[in-house]
């Protein structure tokens, strides 16, 4: 269900043939490039791999530092997801079970919120904070193309009488439908807020390119879907800034990537297909020291 080989099938398609154009071994690269946000906040740690996640540590409603790390698989992701009230962990593993969640991930609204989604470091924990609400969570790990096969936990958060308070952030990106609002340029070391704006599931991230000329040429190839062209223009790992969640969802992290030029985008599909690239959410950016 998201910017992994695990994204429903026509955002899937789309960015597996991006990171194949990029260059071989670079979808392991996505979120490496986000640091560890230096923070005093709760900490939650959620360890993965192909078979098993685990979620621990401070599980209190409020601000959190969520570290997640992988201990094996392919491209391992952390996925916490909120169940509604009154949803049983026996009906929303039926739901998983029928893959319905990669098809397509705004189904999953009946059943509650895809609240945090990141990539799991391998070797060095990748870190981002959020703020979890009390309630019931499922955390799955969203790799390969069929959710009946995720690993998957539930674990419940507590409510808390003196939550933990969220550092402010230095800069803020939102989603929307379709496209990006804020800053274009983004600083190495500065903590940056990623939420989702809009009324469907989206994602944020960025691949970089030789030059701003060349940026707005993969830009332009991602609008009119081109993306054949883009092996060209590229000159990195992509960047995953936040993996595919729901509306009101964000997460922050540390800006750690390279400077230079990216595109920003979301592969996420519309109902009929067409990933988000082709109808607004994709611009040039800039990273600077």
């Amino acid at each position: 269900m998201s910017h992994r080989s695990t994204s429903p099938s026509g955002a899937g398609r789309t960015l597996r043939t991006l990171l194949a154009l990029v260059g071989a071994g670079m979808a392991l690269a996505l979120g490496a490039t986000a640091a560890t946000a230096a923070t005093t906040l709760p900490t939650v740690n959620a360890t993965v791999n192909a078979t098993s996640i685990a979620v621990t540590g401070a599980l209190q409603a409020g601000a959190v530092n969520i570290a997640s790390t992988a201990t094996g698989g392919k491209e391992p992701s952390v996925v916490l997801f909120l169940l509604r009230p009154g949803v049983s962990l026996t009906e929303f593993y039926a739901y998983l079970d029928s893959n319905k969640l990669t098809q397509d991930p705004n189904s999953a609204a009946k059943y509650g919120t895809i609240s945090f989604d990141a990539e799991a470091g391998k070797g060095k924990p990748s870190e981002a904070q959020t703020i979890l609400e009390a309630g019931q969570y499922v955390a799955f790990n969203a790799e390969g193309e069929k959710s009946s096969k995720w690993a998957r936990s539930s674990f419940a958060v507590a409510a808390s009488a003196s939550p933990a308070a969220l550092p402010a952030a230095q800069a803020t990106e939102k989603t929307i439908d379709f496209g990006f609002r804020g800053p274009s340029v983004l600083h190495v070391g500065e903590v940056v807020r990623f939420e989702n704006e809009g009324y469907l599931v989206h994602m944020d991230l960025a691949f970089a390119v030789k030059s701003k000329k060349a940026a707005q040429q993969a830009a332009r190839a991602l609008a009119t879907g081109h993306e054949k062209s883009i092996e060209k223009l590229a000159a990195g790992p992509p960047v995953s800034f936040v993996g595919p969640v729901s509306t009101g969802a964000f997460q922050q992290e540390v800006i750690a990537a390279k400077p230079g030029w990216y595109v920003q985008a979301c592969f996420m599909p519309t109902q009929d297909g067409r990933p988000h690239t082709l109808i607004g959410m994709e611009r040039v950016i800039k990273i600077v020291k």
